[in-house]
């Protein structure tokens, strides 16, 4: 109960915590399915709270859906909580982009590799990346 006191945690992630701190197998498992019953643990809750707050510190889909697999998370709740072609990422990257380099393009390509390789390195796709870059007119 401590664990969860301060902050949503995956049920993978629990296991592990609980078997590091010296309980058994089969305690473990009666313990968290106890949790769950009683809806104190939620692998849903914890994706909602985990891509909420990615999402808030300008990372991208796919950075958040490869933590969430790291913390043991379902490919179903992942797939269904983080969703690549969402409109909404092109609007976050151009955000992230403007905080870190300004509002205008960069007008060298060594310029423009740094700013790719920082997106990228955020976990967008390359084809927001791209987008990211286009001008107002449409010309890249």
């Amino acid at each position: 109960m401590n664990l969860l006191a301060r902050r949503e945690h995956s049920t993978r992630e629990l296991k592990r915590k609980l078997k590091v701190r010296g309980m058994e197998g089969a305690a473990v498992d009666q313990a968290l399915a106890a949790l769950q019953e009683e809806r104190l643990l939620s692998d849903e809750r914890f994706v909602e709270m985990l891509v909420h707050s990615r999402i808030s510190k300008g990372q991208g889909p796919l950075r958040i859906q490869a933590e969430l697999r790291e913390h043991g998370v379902s490919d179903d709740l992942v797939s269904a909580a983080v969703d690549v072609n969402d409109p909404q990422w092109h609007d976050k990257i151009k955000e992230v982009r403007h905080k870190r380099f300004g509002a205008s393009l960069p007008s060298t390509i060594d310029e423009r590799a740094k700013q790719m390789r920082f997106l990228q390195y955020r976990g967008f796709t390359s084809e927001q990346i791209r987008a990211a870059f286009k001008s107002r007119g449409g010309d890249e």
